[in-house]
This record gives C-alpha cells, sequence and structure tokens, in this order.
C-alpha cells in the first residue's frame, strides 16, 4: 500500500496489491491533500463511496462531517428540500425552517452518489454552489455561505447525458478537473484473494463460525470470474458462502461461466 497511509484501517475494503490499485490509491492520496472537488466515476460496486469516504479521512477537512446524499434514490423536490434545507420546513406548521444536509456538511464533505441522476432543473443551483460557496434554501432569497467540499459519483457516461440534454456541460466542466476513475474488479484480479479473505474472516466472526482458509478450487473460480457486480458482488456472494460452510474451509460455487 501507499507508504505513510494505513489505507485498511481508513477502509477496509480497499485491500489488495494491483498496479491498478496502487495507481487509484497514489491519485487519491494527491487529491485529498488539497481541497478541490472531485469527480469519482466507475461502474456500481466498484467502490466509489470507499474512495469518497477514503479522500474525507486523510484529508484536512477529516474532523468535519462526512454526509452522503442519494441523488438516484430522491425526487427532485424532495431533493431541493433534502439538500438545500426549506425555509418552510417540513411543512407549513413547521415552527423553523429544515436544515439541509448541505448545512450539516459545513467545514466537511457532501458526496453526491449518482450525480448523473442530478434533476436538471436542479443543475443551476449546484453550479451557483460551486462557483459562490453559497446557497438559498428551498422557499427562499436569501444566500447562506457554507464551507464544504463536495464529491461527486457516478456509474455513467456524463458526456452521453450531456448529449442528451440531461445534464449541463458547465456543472461537467467544474467537476472533471479532478476527475479519479474507479476501476473495476476484473481489472485488479489479483486483489481478489484478498479481498475474499477478508470478507470471509468478516462474515464468520460476525455469525461466530471459525473458517480457516479458502479451498483452492473456489480460490481460482472467484479469481477467474468477471465481477460485473464488483466488490459489491464479492462481498455479497462471500456472506452467502460463509452462511452454508460447514468445516473449516469455505467452498462454493460460481454459475458456470
Amino acid at each position: 500500500m501507499q507508504e505513510g497511509i494505513n489505507w485498511e484501517f481508513i477502509f477496509p475494503e480497499i485491500i489488495g496489491e494491483s498496479p491498478a490499485l496502487k495507481q487509484l490509491l497514489q491519485r487519491v492520496k494527491e487529491v485529498a491533500l488539497r481541497d478541490d472537488k472531485v469527480l469519482l466515476v466507475g461502474e456500481a460496486g466498484s467502490g466509489k463511496e470507499s474512495m469518497a469516504r477514503a479522500i474525507h479521512r486523510i484529508s484536512p477537512r477529516r474532523r468535519g462531517s462526512f454526509i452522503k446524499v442519494n441523488c438516484a434514490a430522491i425526487g427532485a423536490g424532495l431533493l431541493e428540500s433534502e439538500l438545500f434545507g426549506d425555509e418552510e420546513g417540513i411543512s407549513r406548521d413547521s415552527s423553523g425552517p429544515k436544515i439541509g444536509r448541505l448545512e450539516l456538511a459545513n467545514e466537511g464533505t457532501l458526496f453526491l452518489h449518482e450525480i448523473a441522476d442530478f434533476p436538471l432543473e436542479l443543475q443551476p443551483k449546484l453550479l451557483y454552489l460551486l462557483e459562490r460557496r453559497e446557497f438559498a434554501r428551498k422557499g427562499s432569497t436569501r444566500s447562506i455561505p457554507v464551507n464544504v467540499r463536495l464529491i461527486a459519483g457516478t456509474s455513467y457516461d456524463l458526456e452521453k447525458r450531456i448529449a442528451e440534454h440531461r445534464f449541463r456541460q458547465d456543472l461537467y466542466d467544474h467537476l472533471k478537473p479532478s476527475l479519479i476513475r474507479v476501476p473495476p474488479l476484473r481489472e485488479r484480479r489479483q486483489d481478489i484473494p484478498l479481498l475474499a479473505d477478508y470478507f470471509v474472516r468478516r462474515f464468520a466472526r460476525r455469525i461466530n463460525k471459525r473458517i480457516a482458509a479458502i479451498s483452492v478450487e473456489t480460490a481460482n473460480t472467484l479469481i477467474k470470474w468477471d465481477w460485473l457486480g464488483n466488490v459489491r458482488e464479492l462481498e455479497n456472494f462471500i456472506e452467502r458462502a460463509v452462511v452454508t460452510t460447514e468445516g473449516l474451509t469455505l467452498h462454493a460455487q460460481l454459475p458456470e461461466m
């Protein structure tokens, strides 16, 4: 791993010795020590949130909060209120304004998961935040200054979204100077045994099982599998295998390739 940083302590799933992972972590370290906006691009399950948390944990903002917003899971109306806050509160009967996650992330890091799904009608408001470091709550015109680092992640092609008129070019231009590509697991196959061993130990400990090793046949199968769901798919597979394994050696089968 990169000299001077205990990556496993920062986030245990960042495990491996492959050139692709070492290159990624070096890039993460370089960006973390600056206060730039960051765009993490990679397939679903490849570890974008892990990298975002790692950037926060080794950055000067590590004593601040790390706040995550899943842009794909919240509708446009609710997202504006959740992210920027609401001057009228949760309802018109509220006694005060609702504080949004942006304000909660002040002095820390805001991670926008699946930025590609950020509603087009709200993108000018996000662009204004990036340019001016201030925003207005929903239902208000009063600007509020905020000191927050933005990290965005996506598994989609933003340039394609721009061509489809679903994402603003100027917003993309603000995000892409510190773009980090998170490689899929199939590009770091030599890390699979280390990750698998870590997940086996974690899940076995959780259910009070003792599993000492992974069978050679299972290990070879894991390395050859393409893992289209990446680290998340491997984690879920190992969890199921630990539950069904009897004895000290983990045996598991994947579908025919």
